[in-house]
């Protein structure tokens, strides 16, 4: 139904202030006829005044009338509106009666939906909140554009005062996307005004009531104490719109932002072998996710049942652009199409010999006839680099050769690189300082999991180290020149479950490096422990790189490190990368929505570090980290992997130490240093990540730094902030609840730049240093295989001697057994290839200023700084990677170190560091 086209002035009372034409009936652009509610309507015969004062009282309806003309300015509201899906302007018969009634309006140009406009201050006169309401008609008709503009001139009285928020309700039959709406021609010659909405706004037909009106608020800032009269009460009402009740199924439309634990991804009632435990709270300690409210399993009323859509709040969802790339189509593509075809296609399970390989990528996997057309449809879906070859001419599937391997074939075989990447690879953030002596000792239980004493004796590294004139590695240790991968404690408690699996198994693993003279890493031993297990005896053996040279123990060695490479590319994943990113994140979207008024500078600071994560979230829920998903298939772990990571965030995670420079000295690779640059000196001078991160780091602190200092005078005003601390004290006790320690006082400005630059670095920095890289590094997946299949040699040589006859007759065949299998690989390598991808519409660090932020002044220079300070990073990691003196990031075969680069093209570039964790 048209509205009419009145403006309404609200004071005290609810005063309606009418203006000619009432309705666009009474304007010749008007097409359709309309009628008024009679009740707004007041005879005006003979009236010459330009305006009549309707005044309401609740309940029952009074009019009376003044004739005292009203000083007024007609304000121009420029709207900027996009559709829920692009226009296609022939009507089509199937379509629903609503949709083509919409279409029809776009087409004639009529508005369905309406503003009201809410004055910052309240009438001085009447102490209550003035509103004035207009009808916007349509500015510019392109039927070809997503976009549409409207245009409403409204006429407010010159006293209104400054516009401080827009109410926004939705006649149209389907949803509408406000990007924004700019007020001109304000009394006075005021500057305008510009509300960056960037939001749905629902159909009033599909939502409740309550929610059939949309609050927006403009571009200037507030703290709560500093809340215009007008709009302090929106401020409340739009919060707690946004927490709901925590009761019943969330629908789609909705933009509730609640707290649950991670229950939903498992499926018992198809099969017990696809329970999972519920991860969050004393058991199994977990960040929490978003709440569904979807109905409990039938098998387990604890574990929430799932179902094809996965809700998300509204305004968490991806954008079209980012949709046609990226969403659950391509996921969908992926294990819906692609992976199904690898599954008939690749039936071999082992690779016969390593140049079959290559094939994956020189030659790539033939397309068979039957499937060509549909599995190309969906290969378009995906629209990745790994499936360029396939064109209507060429039925191949072809995987692109990562830059590594294309640099240098066999770069994945030499123990430089293998320790390199613990530096400059794809899971840079896990080595440490050994600060002990040998021989280190396990804290697992020896009743349990055998002798605590490890292996790695002096005896066996001191040799080793002569060379580089260490007599001792005692004295080595002492002079900060051992480092060591530690997975022996954390993967021991999983070893026995995960052999049950078929076709896996697993160690605890203890990796030694010595830092030598030139700055680079040299591995020293590889410790694989198994606990006691089948009536077998603790088995625990070392191997190292140079022993005597004898071929069978080199061969042991690099069959050990393929072990250690898994282990690690199972941390990397499901530590590194999805628990200290995407799933330690999500709370702090939540509590940000829920607590932090979308006016709070706070609020707007931190907006643009969350861009899509929650949806990226909910299609890992979906389909990666859920039962029987792509990581439990892909990853060593298998359906252990998720529990894994909840043992590691018990264990490991604290708030505190996601800070760069913090988890830098709690791992050794730093020492605090004032007068070193960053205020700390590396152990190891040449470790990219830590130097290219660094410089992310000090340059997203003093941006931070600019902007709490501008907002906030002093530090009383961070503890009398309650939005502020309601949204710190939410993150810990609901978001993180069952984590305790390691969160830091939130009562001084310091104590707030330190917080957000910590969240803002979690997002940006460290997700792109760990995310991607993963297609470059673990492409070609001999580098980094996900998941080892045989147990060592020298293991089974006692039980089963024909295993260790047939590795020392070919031990090639061996270590090609012990590797994914061809349709793991295959299937890894495609998912790693869409992860490592950068999107169309995708925001780097620096790069883009907010339209709030630009609103200020101060804001809009302190930005300025931040976008050249993001562009001299750019420079200074080109130069460094071209000095041939840093070793771990330059030299023949090795790809430079551009993961922390700021800014990127579209696709897979191994660089770019976008504002937030946006795949």
């Amino acid at each position: 139904m048209l509205k009419p086209q009145v403006q309404h002035s609200h004071c005290g009372q609810n005063l309606f202030l009418l203006n000619k034409p009432f309705i666009h009936g009474n304007d010749i652009n008007s097409p359709l006829p309309v009628s008024l509610t009679p009740s707004l309507l007041v005879p005006a015969k003979n009236n010459k005044n330009k305006h009549l004062r309707v005044a309401f009282s609740p309940g029952n309806i009074k009019s009376s009338l003044f004739f005292k003309k009203k000083n007024t300015t007609k304000v121009v509201a420029n709207v900027t509106v996009q559709r829920a899906t692009p226009k296609i302007w022939k009507l089509q018969l199937s379509e629903r009666a609503q949709d083509r009634k919409d279409k029809l309006d776009d087409l004639l140009g009529i508005a369905s939906f309406s503003l009201e406009l809410v004055s910052a201050k309240k009438d001085p006169e009447t102490g209550q909140v003035r509103r004035v309401k207009g009808f916007p008609t349509r500015d510019d008709v392109n039927i070809f554009d997503n976009e549409d503009r409207y245009e409403a001139k409204i006429d407010i009285p010159n006293d209104f005062g400054e516009v401080g928020a827009i109410i926004v309700e939705n006649d149209y039959e389907r949803e509408i996307y406000i990007k924004d709406i700019l007020l001109q021609n304000l009394p006075s010659g005021a500057q305008p005004i510009n509300f960056s909405c960037n939001s749905w706004v629902q159909s009033k037909r599909d939502v409740p009531p309550a929610q059939q009106t949309r609050i927006f608020f403009s571009d200037k800032s507030y703290l709560p104490s500093q809340t215009p009269s007008g709009v302090t009460q929106l401020r409340k009402e739009a919060l707690e719109r946004l927490r709901g009740n925590g009761q019943g199924e969330r629908k789609e439309y909705e933009r509730i932002y609640d707290y649950d634990v991670y229950n939903d991804l498992g499926e018992p009632d198809k099969s017990d072998d696809l329970k999972r435990p519920v991860l969050g709270g004393k058991e199994h300690p977990y960040p929490r996710r978003c709440r569904t409210g979807r109905p409990p399993t039938k098998k387990e009323k604890f574990s929430e049942s799932r179902s094809n859509d996965f809700y998300v709040p509204r305004d968490e969802s991806f954008a079209e652009v980012k949709q046609d790339d990226f969403s659950l189509k391509t996921i969908y593509s992926l294990t819906h199409a692609v992976i199904p075809f690898l599954k008939d296609t690749l039936i071999d399970e082992n690779f016969p010999y390593f140049t079959a390989i290559d094939v994956l990528y020189d030659e790539g996997i033939p397309i068979p006839p039957n499937k060509s057309g549909d599995l190309k449809q969906m290969l378009k879906n995906v629209n990745a680099r790994i499936y360029k070859a396939v064109s209507d001419a060429d039925d191949f599937l072809q995987f692109e050769q990562p830059p590594t391997m294309d640099m240098d074939k066999f770069f994945w075989f030499r123990d430089e690189e293998f320790a390199r990447q613990t530096l400059a690879g794809l899971n840079p953030c896990c080595i440490q300082l050994l600060n002990k002596e040998l021989p280190l000792k396990s804290t697992l239980d020896p009743a349990v999991y055998g002798e605590r004493k490890s292996k790695i004796t002096p005896e066996i590294v001191d040799p080793q180290i002569k060379a580089y004139g260490y007599n001792s590695v005692t004295e080595a240790i002492r002079d900060k020149r051992v480092y060591i991968l530690d997975y022996h404690d954390v993967l021991l408690p999983y070893v026995s479950k995960v052999r049950q699996i078929k076709g896996r198994t697993l160690y605890g693993s203890r990796t030694l490096f010595f830092l030598t003279p030139y700055g680079t890493l040299l591995p020293l031993a590889i410790e694989l422990t198994r606990p006691p297990i089948e009536g077998k005896p603790q088995w625990k053996e070392v191997y190292t790189p140079f022993n005597n040279w004898h071929s069978t123990d080199i061969w042991l060695w690099r069959l050990a490190k393929a072990h250690v490479l898994a282990h690690d590319s199972g941390v990397h994943q499901l530590i590194s990368h999805w628990l200290r990113t995407h799933c330690a994140v999500e709370p702090y979207i939540i509590a940000t929505n829920r607590q932090l008024s979308a006016m709070h500078p706070i609020n707007r600071l931190l907006k643009p570090h969350f861009r899509y994560t929650m949806e990226i979230n909910a299609l890992a829920r979906q389909r990666l980290i859920n039962a029987d998903g792509v990581i439990e298939s892909a990853f060593a772990p298998g359906k252990y992997s998720i529990e894994l990571s909840s043992a590691i965030y018990g264990a490991q995670w604290r708030f505190d130490l996601q800070a760069l420079p913090a988890d830098l000295i709690s791992r050794g690779l730093a020492v605090e240093d004032k007068s070193s640059k960053h205020g700390l000196r590396l152990t190891i001078e040449d470790y990219p990540y830590a130097n290219d991160g660094l410089l992310i780091w000090d340059s997203i602190k003093q941006w931070v730094s600019d902007y709490v200092n501008h907002y906030y005078s002093n530090s009383s005003e961070v503890e009398r902030d309650e939005e502020l601390q309601a949204w710190w004290t939410e993150i810990k006790t609901k978001g993180h609840p069952d984590k305790k320690e390691g969160w830091p006082d939130l009562k001084t400005r310091e104590d707030l730049i330190d917080i957000v630059t910590n969240i803002a670095w979690t997002a940006s920095g460290h997700h792109a240093a760990v995310n991607f890289g993963q297609y470059a590094y673990a492409g070609y997946f001999p580098n980094r295989p996900t998941i080892t299949r045989t147990n060592m040699p020298s293991e089974e040589k006692q039980y089963k001697p024909q295993i260790w006859q047939e590795f020392k007759q070919k031990p090639e065949d061996t270590l090609l057994k012990c590797f994914p299998t061809q349709l793991q690989a295959a299937k890894t390598v495609a998912v790693l290839d869409v992860l490592s991808t950068h999107s169309p519409d995708e925001e780097y660090l620096g790069d883009k200023m907010e339209t709030a932020w630009g609103a200020d002044p101060v804001i809009e220079a302190a930005f300025k700084r931040f976008n050249g300070r993001m562009n001299d990073i750019e420079r200074i990691i080109d130069e460094r990677n071209a000095n041939e003196d840093l070793r771990n990031r330059h030299g023949a075969g090795i790809l430079a170190y551009e993961l922390l680069k700021p800014f990127s093209d579209k696709g897979v570039t191994n660089k770019g560091v976008p504002y937030s964790i946006s795949i």
